[in-house]
């Protein structure tokens, strides 16, 4: 069954230089049957098809990997700090964390089930340097043990650019990156711009393509983190959703 998720994620993988082992590979291969079996307890996905897991989350989620090697050509190490805020089931970042054993990977939820689970693959897949952080992006990132320690947040369907700004920059040191991944960001995008320069951010770029293998839009908005976010950010929990900067 699980072949048709190791050719995908390899086609992939080959076509765009990754580099992905038969160990990764194998890898993703257990975090997928893991997923679909936990799914049935508890509501991680609601894709659980190989075909759908393969493409909507591994190779989505792959997406990221050039942007995280141009940081790290940047940086000049390889082992960056790197926070998935709201990673939900582990995506993108327990992915990237197969894919990039060299990065250093909190993940941040607000469910505390799905971090026993995330536990739980990184424990059977022997994952290294993988912490879960339990809470509210907006507690989080008032914290000074996670405020403006990460070289790189990302984020992935989350929220709407201009609120994500606010759960995301905050962890991130300045002159590291804020990764965001969405669908159609037009209109988000230039909602976002007084976000983005309040909380000491800097738009460098949007990409956008086609998801492989399939018809859907896909934006990474890659925001360097310029100056320290100020001390009011981010706001109180639920203040972000419910009044954009």
């Amino acid at each position: 069954m699980s072949e048709v998720i190791r050719n995908l994620v390899k086609e992939y993988s080959d076509r765009e230089e990754i580099g992905l082992t038969d160990a990764q590979l194998s890898a993703l291969e257990q975090y997928a049957s893991m997923l679909v079996k936990t799914n049935e307890v508890m509501n991680l996905t609601n894709i659980t098809d190989d075909e759908g897991i393969a493409v909507r989350h591994f190779i989505d989620s792959l997406t990221l990997v050039p942007y995280i090697r141009e940081e790290q050509k940047q940086a000049g190490r390889r082992e960056l700090s790197v926070i998935d805020v709201g990673t939900g089931a582990g995506f993108p970042g327990l992915v990237l964390k197969i894919a990039m054993p060299e990065l250093r990977l909190t993940l941040l939820d607000s469910l505390n089930k799905r971090l026993n689970f995330l536990n739980e693959v990184s424990t059977a897949l022997g994952l290294k340097d993988v912490r879960t952080v339990h809470g509210r992006a907006e507690d989080a990132g008032r914290d000074a043990k996670l405020r403006e320690k990460y070289d790189i947040s990302c984020a992935r369907a989350v929220a709407a650019l201009p609120v994500l700004c606010e759960y995301c920059l905050p962890f991130v040191k300045p002159e590291g990156a804020f990764l965001a991944m969405k669908g159609n960001v037009d209109e988000e995008e230039q909602a976002s711009s007084k976000a983005i320069l309040v909380l000491g951010g800097k738009k460098e770029k949007t990409d956008k393509f086609l998801l492989p293998g399939t018809d859907m839009n896909r934006s990474v908005v890659v925001v360097r983190k310029i100056r320290p976010t100020p001390k009011g950010y981010p706001r109180q929990a639920g203040k972000p959703s419910k009044n954009p900067l």
